[in-house]
């Protein structure tokens, strides 16, 4: 399970460090470096912050550059047994996750259908070497941030396939040239490298991982709800549209959520838009997660207000296991979010 990191006598650390930020970070890394723990930092300004701290490590190994969207801090020395922790700390607010693994053992979250434990893995950046494409092993390439690839992720983990599909990340904003080059000429994610084939487009990609892979089914077999579905699947970039234009000034934020909560009254055996939880829902649930805090904070807008159904669907779906895998920081989606609508 993913757990915060508790960090004992921090403020018993030296306060050092020029700014806030810079002195934030520095004492939680200097006292996981005490333990002799290693570190998997997803800040872009990791290794800026640790370079120009006040504190002295030693026995260190970063291997990755300012520029990039993940940094790798790990502490030469290890523990009697031979564990190894490593850590997330989430761009922006600087939260600590920890990912303790051992050679028996990886320990981070739990999957809906099969309680199969994972460790998330480091970014890969055009630094990256590639993992050993087309020998026959299914990967998932996504990115930590992307709604689309959310997607994809949610529903691998959903159907319970950890352990038969490989996650691999890409850093978006410092691409490895291999990607492109050697696996996905679109140079985009989510792509699903399978059979010695690489299929890509999020709506299409969970469909296929629904259809093609074992585990819970994730969409029905009553002909109505399987139409209704394809109606919400085509509702989707209209949805996103409507949304963005709204939050940049020149829409009506009513009219999309208003929509969400008429779909949510159709089907009356569940709280989900087809009744159960389904792909449909795995559509609309990155989003959702990202323009919620972000309306609040750039709108003082509450998409649940007056809307008791979709309420009750962001509820229940934060109780999926295999979407609850996914959540990033919320303070550090919207950060990214408002970086690139140009709202900051």
């Amino acid at each position: 399970m993913i757990t915060d990191f508790p960090f004992e006598n921090e403020n018993s650390l030296e306060k050092k460090g020029k700014n806030k930020n810079e002195n934030h970070f520095s004492k939680k890394a200097n006292n996981m470096l005490r333990l002799g723990l290693g570190v998997v930092v997803q800040v872009r300004t990791a290794t800026a912050l640790i370079q120009s701290s006040s504190y002295k490590y030693k026995n260190i190994n970063i291997s990755s550059s300012s520029s990039s969207c993940c940094c790798c801090i790990k502490s030469t020395t290890t523990s009697a047994n031979n564990n190894k922790s490593f850590f997330l700390i989430h761009p922006f607010s600087h939260r600590l996750l920890s990912f303790n693994k051992t050679k028996a053992q990886t320990q981070t979250t739990t999957s809906m259908a099969t309680g199969v434990q994972e460790l998330l893995p480091p970014v890969l950046n055009s630094a990256s070497d590639p993992p050993s494409l087309f020998d026959g092993t299914s990967r998932l390439y996504i990115s930590y941030i992307c709604p689309y690839a959310q997607r994809a992720w949610i529903a691998r983990n959903c159907k319970g396939l950890q352990d038969k599909i490989e996650l691999v990340a890409i850093d978006l904003n410092d691409r490895p040239a291999w990607y492109k080059e050697k696996l996905y000429p679109a140079n985009k994610v989510p792509a699903l490298e399978h059979n010695n084939e690489v299929k890509g487009e999020s709506l299409d990609l969970i469909k296929y991982l629904n259809s093609q892979f074992e585990g819970p089914a994730l969409l029905p077999d009553d002909p109505a709800k399987l139409e209704f579905a394809e109606e919400l699947f085509s509702y989707t970039d209209t949805f996103n549209g409507g949304v963005i234009t709204a939050i940049k000034g020149n829409g009506d934020v009513d009219a999309p959520f208003d929509y969400l909560e008429k779909t949510l009254s159709k089907f009356e055996d569940g709280p989900f838009f087809l009744g159960q939880f389904s792909l449909v829902d795995i559509a609309y649930a990155p989003f959702i997660q990202r323009y919620h805090p972000l309306l609040l904070d750039v709108k003082k807008y509450d998409v649940t207000t007056g809307r008791p159904k979709l309420t009750s669907w962001i509820e229940e779906v934060n109780k999926i296991e295999g979407y609850k895998q996914t959540i990033m920081d919320a303070e550090m989606l919207l950060g990214v979010l408002k970086k690139v609508m140009g709202l900051n």
